[in-house]
């Protein structure tokens, strides 16, 4: 799902000519007529969260500016473009310093809308991810750090604020990547243990020989090689949180020491002469079917009923599409701040294609694709081209191959000309430099082509295309002219006329 944006505006006619212009830019819109009506929309819980809101600073009863004030003391924290008909410079400095992102002024162009929608978008997933990082690190994630619109994953949510006001154990099921240990985490947050210690075991990442000495500790001496004693996984996790990852993958003699743990309290460190008690809550998480491990006889029983006592499943992401376009745009900003990229977000056509993907890999896989696609991106926003594997994969959207130089000859090896294979995007915004035959097309066939795609990306604002093209006004009637296009039927300036 795009990002929903909240239209605050007493004038009906302002309100419509927003709506449509937001809506043309590929976003989900809601509208308010008041200050009121606006706070009683963002406070809501039983609908889809605003990702922004657009804010007339004039308005009868609460104006913008008390809208802004009521958002800051009710720590309602949506980014926020106020736009006013006086753009004086005290209005700019006070909607600022009330906590606005960004200023425009009646009536504002589409495409000065469109660059401060995005940029106030991925300003605020990257301050959200920076308040993720912070919070993870002190151990106080909360269920709220869960990016979500999904009815599914937020029945999810609702049933695990419920298992962290006690101290039962959970398991999560679900699987490879959905964020198992995020929930864990958020788990912890919500709990009375929030703050303290968590402790992460990856039980299939753990060496055979060296089990119970990792999770359970050793005294000094205990085995060869034991130069030092060594404190266990549950020892360090007293007072916190112990979460098991991939619990299907331990071994079932360190499953009977896990069992006595749980029931007793107590570990038995190797070598040790007397057990020690440790105070924990237990996390567990699997991607694979306890039940049917339990029927092979390669899980304990017993055990499975004392992990298996508040069981929570999270969806693939798959099954929650709506939560990919929120996902991607928060990874898009963590990652262009670490490497230094200037992007403002994902073009329409990119989001469309994640939205369509099935994602098997569910959130870590998207959350590398977004990485790479950083990596590979040279323009101001992420588009199909930078999702090469992913556009390979989904009906309807092509892979972009860059052209080859002119200065590359091909090798005597290389098959003929005759011989390759044509690739023929159909991308519409992707200019073909061949034509049928293998040749180079015409000058003059290009440049209509660049017209008529400029008529149409701009609206037919005439200024706007000349400005872009980098040519006269008059040029620009002229050339239309001679390819057949007559820009008087267009009208002049249609968003400033609108506006």
């Amino acid at each position: 799902m795009a990002a929903l944006i909240l239209i605050v505006d007493d004038d009906p006619i302002q309100r419509r000519l927003l709506e449509a212009m937001v809506r043309r830019f590929g976003y989900e819109v809601e509208t308010a007529e008041s200050g009121e009506g606006a706070l009683t929309r963002l406070e809501s819980s039983d609908r889809s969260p605003v990702d922004l809101i657009i804010l007339d600073l004039v308005m009868p009863d609460l104006d913008g500016m008390g809208v802004l004030d009521r958002m800051r003391r009710r720590e309602i924290k949506v980014p926020a473009i106020v736009q006013t008909a006086h753009g004086s410079i005290e209005a700019v400095i006070s909607a600022m310093r009330a906590g606005a992102l960004d200023f425009v002024v009646k009536p504002v162009g589409a495409e000065r809308l469109q660059v401060s929608i995005k940029n106030a978008l991925r300003v605020d997933a990257l301050e959200d991810e920076l308040r993720r990082a912070t919070r993870r690190s002190a151990g106080e994630l909360t269920f709220r750090d869960i990016v979500t619109k999904a009815e599914n994953m937020a029945r999810v949510i609702r049933l695990a604020e419920r298992a962290a006001k006690s101290n039962i154990p959970v398991l999560i099921e679900g699987e490879s990547g959905v964020g198992k240990e995020l929930m864990a985490r958020a788990i912890q947050g919500g709990s009375e243990r929030r703050g303290k210690t968590f402790v992460t075991v990856n039980c299939g990442a753990l060496p055979e020989n060296l089990i119970e000495s990792v999770l359970f500790g050793h005294e000094k001496g205990a085995f060869t090689g034991a130069t030092e004693k060594h404190v266990g996984k549950f020892a360090e996790a007293n007072g916190g949180t112990l979460f098991l990852d991939e619990i299907g993958e331990l071994p079932l003699d360190a499953q009977v020491k896990l069992l006595r743990a749980l029931q007793e309290g107590e570990i038995d460190p190797v070598g040790a002469r007397r057990p020690v008690k440790v105070d924990f809550r237990l996390v567990s998480a699997t991607n694979k079917n306890l039940i049917d491990l339990v029927k092979r006889g390669k899980f304990r029983e017993d055990l499975f009923y004392r992990l298996n006592v508040f069981p929570i499943t999270i969806p693939p992401l798959r099954a929650r599409a709506s939560d990919v376009a929120d996902l991607a745009r928060r990874f898009t900003a963590r990652f262009c701040a670490e490497e230094g990229k200037r992007i403002r977000g994902l073009s329409s056509e990119a989001y469309a294609l994640l939205s369509a993907y099935d994602w098997p890999g569910n959130v870590r896989q998207l959350e590398n694709a977004v990485f790479r696609a950083v990596v590979l991106a040279d323009g101001d926003e992420l588009t199909t081209a930078e999702f090469p594997q992913i556009a390979a994969q989904v009906e309807g959207f092509d892979v972009r191959i860059p052209p080859v130089p002119a200065a590359i000859q091909p090798s005597p090896m290389a098959p003929s000309q005759e011989e390759m294979t044509h690739f023929e995007p159909r991308d519409p915004n992707l200019m073909r430099l061949i034509d049928d035959t293998g040749d180079v097309r015409k000058l003059w066939d290009i440049e209509a082509e660049a017209i008529r795609f400029a008529l149409a990306h701009y609206r037919g604002q005439m200024s706007q295309m000349a400005r872009k093209l980098g040519i006269g006004r008059s040029t620009l009637y002229r050339k239309m002219k001679d390819i057949g296009v007559d820009g008087d039927v267009l009208g002049e300036d249609i968003d400033d006329a609108a506006a």
